[in-house]
């Protein structure tokens, strides 16, 4: 252990799982990186965070939080549902006075938004079970979200930064890239991970576009791609009869009917969208 941790009081981030049994938990969808190496490399991937207020969820051991303490952001909120990573996190909060503060809550309860000054980012190892949902209600406020930083199975990875006519792209590919920039800023291993998991997991890096659509144009769009998903088998003129008009909503967006969803790139999806909306389909 280093000087600086010696004087910070921290245990040892491989020691921290032993002393406060924080064995692994299937159903919070725990698997926890320990490696500080590649804890400090994802907290790069953000970028400059000087004076950014940081959402940390799923902190579990701290190896995340350590390493974006060290940077110079305003401040840093963990929130954890688990109360033993909250025991192991007080040492964190105790070494860092006044820079970080640690909730106990369900993080799908947590309002971000509300309770995070801007500039706001989220940086997180996300529990496998809540990470898509998660995503999806940060990207409905994107707007007020400068940055979010996000690791998930690595197959989840692909099916956000998925190109149209490849077999990840649908419906997650297009509400973030409608929405934002998204790129794999990191593949991990199931190796660095305690305990492994069976895939491999990716660190994406979704940076939302400076202007962003209103939110019951994002109601539509949602309406929109779940409807052609949900099908995608089908033609599009099938799989958007739950919409009502499908084949007017189609010759009028330029869109022949025989086209599956799949090979729509998400400016195609935006049009539907913006004529659901115009229609009063939100």
């Amino acid at each position: 252990m280093s000087e600086s941790k010696q004087e910070l009081g921290l245990t040892p981030l491989a020691g921290v799982v032993g002393k406060y049994g924080l064995d692994a938990r299937k159903a919070l969808g725990q698997h926890f990186l320990l490696d500080e190496t590649l804890c400090a490399r994802i907290a790069l991937l953000p970028g400059d965070l000087t004076g950014r207020h940081v959402l940390e969820v799923g902190p579990g051991p701290g190896g995340l939080t350590r390493a974006l303490l060290g940077k110079p952001l305003a401040h840093l909120t963990a929130v954890e549902l688990d109360e033993r990573a909250i025991a192991a996190l007080a040492e964190v909060v105790a070494a860092h006075p006044g820079r970080l503060t640690v909730l106990r809550q369900d993080a799908m309860k947590f309002d971000g938004v509300a309770q995070l000054p801007a500039p706001r980012q989220v940086v997180a190892n996300l529990p496998y079970n809540v990470g898509t949902p998660l995503l999806i209600g940060w990207l409905r406020e994107a707007a007020s979200w400068e940055r979010l930083t996000l690791m998930f199975q690595e197959e989840v990875a692909f099916r956000i930064t998925a190109a149209p006519q490849t077999e990840h792209y649908g419906r997650l590919a297009v509400l973030a890239q409608w929405v934002a920039d998204c790129m794999v800023g990191l593949r991990l291993p199931p190796g660095a991970f305690r305990p492994p998991p069976r895939v491999h997991s990716a660190v994406v890096v979704i940076t939302p576009h400076a202007e962003q659509p209103p939110p019951e144009l994002f109601r539509a769009m949602e309406r929109v791609t779940a409807a052609a998903f949900g099908q995608r088998r089908k033609m599009l003129r099938g799989s958007l009869k739950s919409l009502g008009g499908a084949e007017a909503l189609l010759e009028q967006c330029g869109i022949a009917g025989e086209r599956r969803a799949e090979e729509l790139p998400v400016s195609a999806f935006d049009a539907l969208a913006r004529a659901v909306l115009a229609r009063g389909g939100a």
